[in-house]
């Protein structure tokens, strides 16, 4: 899984160098692609129920899914979200960021900055004897405190030989509550935090997710291991270029 955590920085590293005003969804996707089969890996998302690219890449107001387009152009100031899974060697590992196109306005630099603030809070609950309920609670009591809501009807999971496994980890809930964490379990934790309010709906394309009143959305992700004594981050080289 650490070395399928590596091949997602990469590809993620490799998308935010290509990131600037007037690139399409779709170069950032073919970019992240030739990456992880440059690697040995193989995109995790492609063909997943269905997913017709190897990335998801949401802009703005889309949360997640958004399906990478080669008439949909990144605009300065814009929002974007890049979120990208591997298989290789038979494990998978997922990660996401958010960047803004050229320099981010004030609300959208706080909006970014309370999103990586949620992503920390929930990896620091990932230890043993602590639950699910904690990571949720931590990253709601994060956002809230800084004026901004969380997407309530997507979560984390877990993540090992299948891209989704159990757990689901909400973006909100009290804590003590769920399983419990024990060590060598690995979550995917992605907070995903709004500028208006938490109610989503899905595009007509049937994949891309949005927030229903059209405010920004950002969406960070880690692949964690459960430790004795605290988490390891495997996916944590991707904070070094946000």
């Amino acid at each position: 899984m650490a070395r399928a955590a590596a091949v997602v920085v990469d590809a993620l590293a490799a998308a935010r160098r290509r990131l600037a005003e007037g690139v399409t969804t779709a170069a950032l996707d073919g970019v992240i692609r030739g990456e992880i089969e440059k690697a040995g890996g193989r995109p995790a998302f492609l063909g997943y129920m269905g997913y017709p690219a190897s990335s998801c890449i949401s802009v703005n107001a889309e949360i997640v899914h958004g399906i990478p387009s080669r008439t949909r152009a990144v605009a300065a100031g814009d929002l974007v979200s890049v979120d990208v899974g591997v298989e290789w060697g038979g494990y998978v590992a997922d990660a996401a960021l958010t960047a803004a196109v050229g320099k981010p306005a004030e609300p959208a630099a706080r909006l970014l900055a309370c999103g990586r603030a949620c992503l920390a809070a929930a990896v620091a609950q990932c230890a043993a004897g602590r639950r699910v309920g904690d990571i949720s609670h931590a990253i709601e009591a994060t956002a809230a405190a800084a004026g901004f809501q969380v997407v309530r009807e997507y979560v984390g999971h877990g993540i090992g030989v299948r891209m989704h496994e159990e757990p689901q980890i909400p973006n909100y809930g009290l804590p003590d509550r769920g399983p419990k964490l024990v060590p060598g379990m690995v979550l995917a934790l992605e907070p995903m935090v709004v500028g208006g309010d938490w109610r989503t709906e899905v595009a007509a394309d049937g994949w891309t997710v949005r927030t229903r009143d059209g405010a920004p959305a950002v969406h960070f992700e880690h692949t964690v291991v459960v430790g004795a004594d605290g988490p390891e981050v495997l996916t944590a080289r991707w904070e070094e270029f946000a």
